[in-house]
């Protein structure tokens, strides 16, 4: 089962950050958002289906996020979990740890925006169209 979100790259995403990793629907991104990959995203978790949601609560779920720019793709793979709630209408983060909130996607993932790669990072910075789209296995 797989959701697609639409986003936008920014001159301000570094991936600098070491545990997570975000997509926004704000319009704007600060040089402190050291985590946000794409923002003007087209949906937020408060979208998805209540099937989706349900899947990615199952903790034997493994949920993938695949990042594709118009040159560039990476993968991110994380875990369910049972108190995910996918209720967050603003954003979407991805954690290494397994620390859930209400914009909380997916846990223990194998990458935080500082491990994405970098030629991707690149590519969104200087404003590159974002796919991501999230698969629940």
């Amino acid at each position: 089962m797989d959701v697609s979100v639409s986003a936008t790259g920014h001159d301000n995403v570094t991936a600098r950050h070491d545990s997570t990793l975000e997509l926004t629907t704000d319009d704007f991104l600060t040089p402190a958002g050291d985590c946000i990959l794409g923002i003007d995203a087209d949906c937020s978790p408060a979208a998805f289906s209540d099937a989706f949601v349900a899947a990615c609560q199952d903790a034997a779920a493994t949920i993938t996020l695949v990042l594709d720019t118009p040159q560039h793709r990476d993968e991110i793979t994380g875990s369910g979990h049972p108190d995910l709630t996918f209720t967050n209408d603003r954003s979407m983060v991805g954690r290494t740890s397994t620390y859930v909130d209400d914009r909380t996607v997916f846990v223990d993932a194998d990458k935080a925006a500082a491990d994405v790669d970098r030629e991707l990072v690149a590519a969104l910075a200087d404003g590159a169209p974002l796919t991501a789209t999230l698969r629940v296995d």
